[in-house]
């Protein structure tokens, strides 16, 4: 991940690379970790999510660990390119971001703890990088599919901003925004720290805890 071009600015619509109409590449379909299929459908009652919190590969081992949690892929959204190859992300000509997409059950893993174990597991201050990975792939964002999703973000960024401006940090840049397409990555990509256990991984929190919205720690 190291070795991506270091854009910082996201492109415009009409600079963004053309992409294509059909993915290149195949997948096999299949979650490496628990064999679920990490396409729809999904079970009835689940919830889909779209998070951002720089190099997908150790994100996505993050939540594929959590109760509650259905099936995960690795991909790319948040830009303009269709069917994008990972080289044409890391340009930082398709606008999108490096992404995890969850799928879970609300009622084992709600969306306060799935939201909050988002924000303590990497540093959403720094903008267009994640630690020495730079570039806009590896923005913070939540992309939403329910209202309970956008509002707990919203109301988590609320409390959580003071509490890391008290610890020295700048202010949250996590984008927030409904979920788009969401385009699956190559199959290497997928469960990649399942099949390389010693691959890299970038994920790193600030260690500071994120309040509850009446202003104690959990």
């Amino acid at each position: 991940m190291l070795f991506a071009r270091k854009s910082q600015t996201l492109p415009r619509p009409e600079e963004a690379l053309p992409g294509r109409a059909e993915r290149l590449f195949p997948l096999s379909g299949r979650h490496a970790v628990n064999g679920r299929s990490i396409f729809p459908p999904f079970p009835e009652g689940s919830r889909t999510i779209q998070l951002g919190m720089g190099c997908f590969w150790g994100a996505e081992r993050l939540f594929w660990q959590q109760p509650g949690v259905w099936v995960t892929a690795v991909g790319y959204a948040g830009g303009y390119t269709p069917n994008p190859l990972y080289e044409e992300v890391c340009s930082g000509r398709t606008g999108h971001a490096e992404v995890v997409l969850v799928v879970y059950d609300p009622a084992v893993l709600g969306e306060e703890s799935l939201l909050r174990l988002f924000f303590e597991s990497h540093d959403p201050t720094q903008g267009m990088r994640q630690g020495n990975d730079i570039g806009t792939q590896y923005r913070s964002a939540v992309y939403w599919s329910e209202d309970v999703q956008r509002a707990t973000a919203e109301r988590l960024l609320d409390v959580y901003g003071p509490a890391l401006a008290r610890a020295g940090f700048g202010p949250i840049t996590t984008e927030i925004r409904p979920a788009g397409p969401f385009w699956y990555a190559e199959e290497d990509h997928q469960q990649y720290l399942y099949k390389r256990p010693w691959g890299y991984c970038g994920l790193a929190g600030t260690g500071v805890r994120c309040p509850q919205p009446g202003g104690t720690a959990p």
